[in-house]
């Protein structure tokens, strides 16, 4: 009987001691799980680090340079010149004077050998074509003759010199000899100088046909074989990076224009390049009765010899009244405001502007925008609704 009680009471004693580690277990297990302030998840609206998001400021659209070369977008700096202010003509663009040169037969001969074809690249100074001619062997035996006379009136000189120093001949034989070594030695230059111009090949068999300057072969009418006369012409070559803009404008309008004015040479796609006057042709032309402005592009990009682009001159010492222009698709219409998307670092920010009178696709900004400012012109519209979509979701 006691031990049933004694057993009865051990069994009790057991279930506290393991009620009681339970609750510590449960207590510690809590302890253990619950979150510290250190470890506490960002709150909504923080980033990454807890930082909350940087946002631009309203009417901000974020895009980096690449993405707008990919988004087709397009800028432009404004300055200043009303619509009055600009003189808007057509152009060609063409090679300059020191770019292009026209390589001729320098002989009646015929093309044995062509080196490089239409579209190539070349050097200045490498040879495209060689032509065997007649003149080369004309060439050769005149400087061989050239040659060997000299050396004749060389021995001459020295052997008369020797004569004089031993006080055997006159002075005056002496002196005949050191002319006809000068006269002598003229003729043998004037042979390896028109050598030299002819470009008579290593062999003195072929003449060499070079061109003077570094470009693109754009046009090649040599075949090999065939038998030209002095003066065909063969190759043309270009140098793609010296261009310049002929404009043609009204007299009057020439008349406002002096050389370094600047202008702006409108391209396929609204792409822009900025250019200045080089000079002003003195007389019209005959049929269009049109001066014709020769404009210095900054940079060669995306211009083509024959490529036709539209102009706009911007004459300098003319009052501009804070008047600027830009193409009508720069300024676009954002909740009834004439807004304009102006150029940052990391983006574009709407900005609202005073616009004036349109004219030939082109709008007047009357305030609201500094000269100088970059702004889309080009795929404006697309900022637009970027813009858009940016307010709906916020």
């Amino acid at each position: 009987m006691i031990e049933e009680t004694n057993r009865t009471k051990l069994i009790a004693g057991l279930s506290v001691v393991a009620l009681a580690l339970a609750g510590s277990g449960v207590m510690l297990g809590r302890s253990l799980l619950a979150p510290s302030a250190a470890t506490a998840p960002a709150t909504a609206g923080e980033g990454e680090h807890g930082e909350e998001e940087e946002h631009g400021p309203e009417g901000f659209v974020a895009m980096d340079a690449a993405r707008t070369q990919a988004a087709g977008i397009a800028t432009e700096a404004v300055s200043p010149g009303g619509l009055a202010a600009e003189i808007i003509a057509q152009g060609v663009v063409a090679t300059t004077s020191e770019g292009e040169a026209v390589l001729t037969a320098r002989a009646d001969g015929a093309i044995v050998r062509i080196t490089q074809h239409l579209g190539d690249n070349v050097r200045a100074g490498e040879t495209i074509a060689l032509l065997e001619s007649r003149e080369a062997a004309t060439l050769v035996a005149d400087r061989s003759k050239a040659a060997a006379q000299a050396n004749a009136a060389r021995s001459a000189y020295a052997r008369e010199k020797r004569l004089f120093d031993a006080r055997v001949t006159a002075r005056q034989d002496l002196e005949a000899a050191q002319a006809g070594l000068a006269e002598a030695e003229a003729e043998l230059r004037r042979s390896q100088s028109a050598a030299g111009a002819s470009k008579l090949s290593g062999d003195g068999r072929t003449l060499a046909i070079t061109s003077p300057v570094t470009g693109r072969l754009t046009r090649a009418d040599a075949r090999l074989g065939a038998y030209v006369l002095a003066g065909t012409d063969l190759f043309h070559v270009s140098d793609p990076n010296r261009l310049q803009v002929n404009a043609s404008v009204l007299p009057a309008d020439a008349r406002r224009v002096r050389v370094g004015d600047t202008a702006v040479i409108e391209l396929a796609g609204g792409e822009t390049r900025m250019a200045t006057v080089h000079s002003i042709t003195p007389a019209l032309d005959a049929q269009s009765k049109t001066a014709t402005l020769i404009l210095t592009p900054q940079g060669a990009a995306q211009l083509t010899a024959g490529q036709g682009v539209r102009v706009r001159v911007r004459p300098g010492g003319q009052s501009s009244d804070g008047r600027m222009t830009l193409p009508e698709d720069a300024v676009q219409t954002v909740e009834g405001k004439n807004m304009v998307f102006v150029r940052g670092p990391k983006g574009f920010q709407a900005t609202e502007v005073v616009i004036g009178e349109r004219s030939g696709g082109r709008i007047e900004i009357v305030s609201g925008l500094p000269a100088g400012t970059v702004v889309a012109t080009k795929g404006a519209f697309l900022l637009k609704a970027e813009l858009g979509k940016g307010e709906a979701e916020h």
